[in-house]
């Protein structure tokens, strides 16, 4: 049975895991302002962070739904989502968010904003049609539970993160790679050192940073499967959604890599991950969904 210690532990490990990003980020600037003496790397390195963090802080989910082509509705346009989502807002205590759809028959869902009081729930056509309404409840309240444990904001975080050190890491290795011999002239066998030690932090940073990532995004769903049903109190039916969804393999068009942890399943594949051995689900955005299925299952009400 999943119970409030393991949300308050999956709460601490995230923190931690991001954490460790701002290590790696600032690790990543020290390392290389260190080996070429120039102070200026670091401070570049800093200020573009800061900078994409603002950036996406404010704008992402306004970036997510043009990527997403979704639109929004109102109570007059889809009155029974509406009321499904208005309802559960006022069971979990949280503000009425936007509600979007995505024009798609592929079944997939996803939350997005930088706080309960900007947030946004999206789903597509397809999730709309094919699940009962215990079963699409089931996944507002897992949507929901995103947005009321500030998880959009923490996964936003992370892709910036992720997309800093990425491009950060190619910056300084092309750097070294242009800079590297001439340093090796003046400096001898130490710059040569630590140029390798540079190179081999910014080949392992982005794939590092990609890992805990893919990490937090998998903690995340299980806290959301888990606190989406103390607001149903009925696993059943989040658990059934997650079963049809998992039997879908028609991808989401405008999906990508970028966008593909914020959804309630990955919307890029057919689901064989789940089946896949173990080395091919470790790379994947979203846990194995006969794992949250036998999860919701074990809870009690």
């Amino acid at each position: 049975m999943i119970t409030y210690d393991h949300i308050a532990k999956n709460k601490r490990n995230s923190v931690f895991l991001i954490f460790v990003f701002l290590i790696i980020v600032i690790g990543l600037g020290y390392a290389f302002s260190y080996l070429y003496n120039n102070p200026g790397i670091l401070v570049i390195a800093v200020l573009f962070s800061t900078v994409s963090a603002f950036i996406s802080y404010f704008f992402s989910d306004s970036i997510t739904l043009a990527l997403s082509q979704a639109k929004e509705i109102d109570r007059k346009s889809a009155p029974e989502l509406f009321r499904l989502v208005e309802n559960l807002t006022i069971t979990a205590g949280l503000p009425m968010p936007r509600v979007y759809i995505i024009e798609d028959s592929a079944m997939n869902a996803f939350a997005t904003g930088r706080d309960p009081k900007h947030a946004v729930i999206c789903v597509t056509t397809g999730i709309l049609q094919r699940l009962e309404p215990t079963e699409l409840q089931g996944v507002l309240a897992h949507e929901l539970s995103h947005i009321g444990n500030y998880d959009i904001r923490m996964m936003t975080l992370v892709v910036v993160l992720v997309g800093t050190i990425t491009l950060l890491a190619d910056w300084l290795l092309r750097f070294s790679l242009f800079s590297g011999k001439r340093d090796n002239r003046d400096n001898g066998n130490l710059g040569l050192i630590l140029m390798v030690a540079g190179i081999v932090l910014a080949i392992l940073s982005p794939i590092i940073a990609t890992l805990i990532k893919l990490a937090v995004s998998r903690q995340r769903e299980y806290l959301a499967d888990s606190s989406g049903v103390l607001l149903t109190r009925y696993p059943e039916g989040l658990a059934r959604a997650l079963e049809k969804i998992s039997a879908d393999h028609e991808p989401l068009e405008v999906a990508n890599k970028a966008t593909a942890h914020l959804y309630i399943a990955n919307p890029l594949k057919d689901h064989k991950g789940d089946s896949a051995g173990w080395f091919a689900s470790f790379f994947n955005t979203h846990p194995p969904i006969a794992d949250r299925v036998k999860r919701l299952r074990e809870m009690n009400f």
